[in-house]
């Protein structure tokens, strides 16, 4: 008797499943080899700040003369006189006037958007779903068609060129994104720990003070780390509703743009300034940012 012998099907491959060029290179040159190039990626991502740096830091004669490289022969070049001229300018109120709008800026849209992501996600009253989709609408509405109705709103009760008038403007056009990103976060919390909350007789304010604000730390960093960046680089905002004593960072650098002309030293000693606060400010929170990224992409 002949034994039959099983044949896989012509045209079907069998075993594991054909690899691509690329997970081939990353097994043969090896995981060391793989952060050794993100590595070196990163610090060329760092080489216009550091040009950046190195121009704030020399005259403007050296640097219409030479590249900002030849600080590493000449280091005697480098001097601080361009942010003392910077200060002496008053330089120095226009960043108070740029933290006085983005703090409080940053607090209003995180403390309301997580409130309303809160009743948005886990509670129930009527017309919630329909608020929601407003709210999502209101994405899409450009902040261009409101300068004109906002200004004179602002005439009208007396507040226009004021930080308040700032401050309010940017925490209502930063709400509905805010509100969208922590309420599909919150959705994500497990809802046995909201009942097990509402069981031992919690109201709802502490079920969101002790449950949902610390479990939601990671997407209110990255909102944070957003709305915070958004606001301390906003130029538009600025130059529409800020008056000249109370005019941040990016707008008295426009304004250096027109009283200095090609005077470099002093604008990259400006733009390092209002620079390395956000860059500090995300590598102080660089982990919870990417937890947030990374939220709900893994179940």
């Amino acid at each position: 008797m002949t034994s039959a012998t099983a044949t896989a099907p012509t045209g079907l491959e069998t075993g594991a499943p054909r690899r691509g060029l690329a997970s081939k290179i990353v097994d043969r040159i090896g995981g060391g080899a793989v952060q050794v190039i993100m590595i070196l990626l990163g610090l060329f991502w760092l080489v216009p700040t550091l040009g950046l740096l190195v121009v704030s830091m020399r005259t403007t004669q050296v640097n219409n003369a030479e590249g900002w490289w030849t600080i590493f022969t000449k280091p005697a070049e480098l001097t601080l006189q361009n942010y003392a001229d910077l200060l002496a300018s008053g330089f120095t109120a226009s960043f108070w006037n740029t933290v006085a709008i983005t703090v409080p800026t940053t607090i209003l849209v995180i403390g309301i958007a997580a409130m309303a992501a809160y009743a948005f996600a886990w509670m129930e009253f009527p017309g919630r779903d329909l608020s929601f989709l407003v709210v999502v609408g209101l994405l899409i509405v450009p902040i261009q068609i409101a300068l004109i109705p906002i200004a004179s709103f602002y005439g009208g009760i007396g507040i226009f060129g004021s930080i308040p008038g700032v401050v309010l403007f940017h925490t209502a056009f930063g709400l509905p994104f805010a509100i969208f990103l922590l309420r599909n976060f919150f959705v994500g919390i497990p809802a046995s720990l909201l009942e097990a909350a509402r069981m031992d007789g919690a109201p709802e304010w502490r079920i969101f003070v002790s449950v949902v604000f610390p479990l939601g730390k990671p997407a209110i960093a990255s909102l944070g780390i957003f709305q915070f960046l958004w606001v301390w680089n906003d130029m538009l905002i600025a130059l529409v509703f800020a008056n000249p004593e109370n005019q941040p960072m990016t707008k008295a650098l426009q304004s250096q743009m027109r009283q200095f002309g090609s005077n470099v030293d002093i604008l990259s000693s400006g733009a390092f300034l209002s620079l390395i606060i956000p860059l500090v400010l995300f590598f102080a929170f660089q982990r919870y940012f990417v937890q947030g990224m990374m939220a709900g992409s893994v179940k």
